[in-house]
């Protein structure tokens, strides 16, 4: 399935993959965001952290009954932070991306958060993290 966008030189059509992408890559630039997490959690059986180049695996983009952008978006906080703020500036930095990027606006990004991680910072002893 694609996005087609008209303009005055013709069509532009985008492909699912490339909006699921480009949201996984907007919110992984997101503070508080460990990774993006499969969206087959029952079959996977855990929050799998998918690489760059899985992003889209993430990442649910999809079509309500009058056509309105709808995303779905699967992800992994880091421990300690606010769950709530790091949700909100996902779906603020998607929307802001699909708009700038693809000239998209979407009708909801929706949030589902499928685990929390210590991240390699927080894992690293007190007295050891003050040595430079």
């Amino acid at each position: 399935m694609t996005v087609s966008i008209t303009n005055n030189y013709g069509q532009i059509d985008i492909s699912i993959d490339v909006i699921a992408k480009i949201v996984g890559g907007a919110a992984t630039d997101c503070d508080g965001i460990v990774g993006m997490a499969s969206k087959n959690q029952l079959k996977d059986g855990f929050a799998e952290l998918l690489k760059k180049d899985n992003f889209s695996r993430g990442v649910i983009v999809r079509f309500d009954e009058e056509q309105n952008l709808l995303i779905d978006m699967y992800i992994i906080v880091s421990y300690g932070t606010r769950i709530s703020e790091v949700a909100i500036n996902v779906q603020n930095k998607v929307k802001e991306t699909l708009n700038d990027m693809l000239g998209l606006n979407a009708a909801a990004i929706n949030i589902f958060v499928q685990g929390v991680r210590l991240t390699e910072e927080e894992n690293v002893p007190e007295d050891q993290s003050l040595q430079a």
